[in-house]
Order: C-alpha cells, then sequence, then structure tokens
C-alpha cells in the first residue's frame, strides 16, 4: 500500500510517526511489539511490565526443560543381544564393553559403536601360489570368522578387513610354498586348511585385531586354466603308471608262488631220485657182493647162469635174431610172440597177420640165400 500526505496515510502510520517522513525509530517499534505480545499473555491491561517480566522467565525455564528433556532421551539408546558397545568420550575409547540393554551416554560428549560379535563373517580369497617343488597352483578359499573384542577391532587397526586380507595372503603364501603340488590339489587339502588357519590366527593376534578365525574353507585348488591340458595328461600318465605296477605286482604275487611251487617239486624230484639210485646202487652192490659169494663155490654154474640171464635180457629185447652157425648158413631166429606184442597183435584174429609175418621173413630168407650163392 503506498502512502501519501493526506491525513488518512498519516494516521494508518504503523511506526507512529505522524507525518514525519524519517526513519523509524526502532526503540520505539520494539517497544510496541513487546507490549503487544504483553497484551497477548497477559490477564489485563495493568501491570503489564511487570507480567512481562514474569512471563519471560517462565517462558525461559520451560525451554529449558524441553532442552533437557531432549537431551536426556537423545542419550538413550538400545543395545541388541547379539551386540556389544564400544563407547568414546571425546574420542578416547572407554574400558568397558557396553552389554545388551537400554542404556544412556551425554550425548555429543560420549558416541558409542555398536559391534556385532556374534554374526559370522565370511572372507574370501582367492589367489596364484608358487608350491614348494616350483609349481604353481590356483588356490580359492573362505575365511570365517567372528569379532572376538569389539575394542581391539575398532580401535587397534584401521582398516580390519584389510589386515585379514593381507594376513590370509601371508598365511597361505607360506603354507603353500612349503608344501608340493600334489600335497596342496589331493589328500593334503584339508590339513593345509588347519595350517593356514592356525598360521592366520596367530597374524591377526599380533596385529591386536580383535577377530578370531573359526574356520578356513579350501574351495577349491588345481592349475591354473592355462596349463589345465597338461596337468591332465600328466595325471593321467600317474594313474597309468600307478595300474601298471599294480598289474606287476598282481603278476608278480601270482607267479612267484607257482615257481616257488615248482622249484619245490624239482627239488622233491631230484632228491627223490637220488634215493631211487642210490636205493639201486646199493642193491646192485649187495647183489654182487652175494654173486660174489656164490660164484666162489660154484663157479662154471654161475659162470654159466650169468650168461643165460645176459642172453635172455638181450634176446627179450629184439624181434629179430641172427643164429651164427658154425660151418655156414647162419639162421634168422623170429621171436613171433615178441613180434605179435609189439605189433599190437593178439588172439584168435590175428592168426592170419602172424603167418603173413612168418611168409615175409621166410621169402626174405630165401632171397638172401639166393643172392649169396650167386656171388
Amino acid at each position: 500500500m503506498a502512502w501519501d500526505d493526506s491525513g488518512r496515510g498519516k494516521d494508518k502510520d504503523p511506526w507512529g510517526t505522524g507525518g514525519d517522513q524519517g526513519p523509524p525509530d526502532l526503540d520505539e517499534a520494539l517497544r510496541k511489539l513487546q507490549g503487544q505480545l504483553s497484551g497477548i499473555f497477559g490477564r489485563g491491561g495493568g501491570g503489564g511490565a511487570k507480567r512481562s517480566g514474569g512471563i519471560n522467565l517462565s517462558v525461559f525455564g520451560i525451554a529449558i526443560a524441553v532442552l533437557a528433556l531432549g537431551y536426556g532421551f537423545w542419550g538413550l539408546y538400545q543395545v541388541d543381544q547379539q551386540e556389544r558397545g564400544v563407547v568414546f568420550r571425546f574420542g578416547e575409547v572407554r574400558d568397558e564393553v557396553v552389554l545388551p540393554g537400554l542404556h544412556w551416554n551425554p550425548p555429543i560428549i560420549d558416541r558409542v559403536e555398536r559391534v556385532n560379535v556374534t554374526r559370522v563373517n565370511d572372507h574370501e580369497h582367492q589367489a596364484l601360489m608358487l608350491t614348494e617343488d616350483e609349481n604353481i597352483v590356483d588356490i580359492g578359499m573362505t575365511v570365517q570368522y567372528v569379532i572376538d573384542n569389539p575394542v581391539d577391532y575398532l580401535v587397534k587397526v584401521k582398516n580390519p578387513l584389510v589386515s585379514i586380507d593381507h594376513a590370509t595372503e601371508s598365511a597361505l603364501r607360506h603354507v603353500v610354498g612349503s608344501s608340493t603340488m600334489d600335497l596342496v590339489i589331493t589328500e593334503g587339502r584339508a590339513a593345509l586348511g588347519t595350517e593356514v588357519q592356525e598360521r592366520l590366527q596367530n597374524y591377526l593376534n599380533v596385529y591386536e585385531t580383535g577377530i578370531l578365525v573359526s574356520t578356513v574353507n579350501i574351495d577349491e585348488s588345481g592349475p591354473p586354466q592355462q596349463v589345465q591340458e597338461a596337468f591332465d595328461d600328466v595325471q593321467k600318465a600317474k594313474e597309468d603308471e600307478a595300474r601298471y605296477v599294480n598289474e606287476a605286482n598282481a603278476y608278480a604275487e601270482e607267479i612267484v608262488p607257482k615257481a616257488r611251487g615248482d622249484a619245490q617239486r624239482q627239488i622233491e624230484e631230484a632228491s627223490a631220485y637220488r634215493d631211487q639210485v642210490v636205493a639201486r646202487a646199493e642193491g646192485e652192490a649187495e647183489r654182487f657182493s652175494k654173486l660174489l659169494e656164490e660164484y666162489a663155490l660154484a663157479r662154471d654154474v654161475t659162470r654159466d647162469r650169468l650168461y643165460i640171464d645176459a642172453i635172455e635180457s638181450v634176446l627179450s629185447q629184439s624181434t629179430k635174431v641172427m643164429v651164427d652157425v658154425e660151418g655156414g648158413n647162419n639162421m634168422l631166429y623170429l621171436p613171433l610172440d615178441r613180434i605179435a606184442r609189439s605189433s599190437g597183435l593178439g588172439g584168435s584174429d590175428s592168426a592170419n597177420d602172424i603167418r603173413q609175418l612168418v611168409d615175409d621173413a621166410l621169402s626174405e630168407r630165401l632171397n638172401t640165400t639166393r643172392r649169396r650163392d650167386s656171388r
């Protein structure tokens, strides 16, 4: 609303300066504002200044009470059952740990950090490692841990996650570097995880991280992808070697007892032959001794008897016998019974065969005689 020089404009001057167009009086304006506030909170027109002072004190007291109440509620906080609280007073940590429940600490002065001490945290680690036999293996592992000391966890290290990563790397490299590749990727994986866990916990205790390692799991361990095919070939060759060795051992277990049995059998046969020869020799010697005694008693009879036995022994093994007769015409003797037995003939059905043999023998004898006469 524009102000003009008319009387209406002067009456409506909110500053009460009348027709004076100078700057308004700030003290007067403040007094009017105070009067208006006193009229609002007061109960009458008289004693305004006195009531105004009392009301101002009451308002200030109420404000102070409200602020104090708000400050008190601001300092209340709840610590869950799985948590522990660490109190920092002006940035300095207090020794006691806040247990679960409802607590109060002065705001601004104290700062409370809550730490979950029951949740199992996972830290995965993947790295290429050099083994003792100068082979490279790719190992993936998972470290499961809980926060055992919340004060150390928050205060002693700047970044606990970075610390556990570095400690895991160091522990794993130390253990893998002192093991062979076959042990790392086959039957030694369980022992590898246990040894890494023990060494990792020692490192974390030295760093005072407040972390307790519960489990170390070796998820995978093997050669890098770039040499996987070559590694598979080596493993196949080792399996073939083991198979051939097992087959050789099985063959040895089969053939050795058999060879031992044959050797024992030959030894027994040789022993039996030795006993037989010795017994025969002893018997011949005993027979000769007795024969010598008989020969001393009757030489002619014994000599003839020996001659007859010798001739009988010789002729019994022959199928044809030539008899030298003095004065010529040697005679051929044919033992037909020996011929029949040696030829497999016998009985009444073989008569014709025997007759044929006799005819053949006579024919051969006649031809021999004619050839001799013709000469």
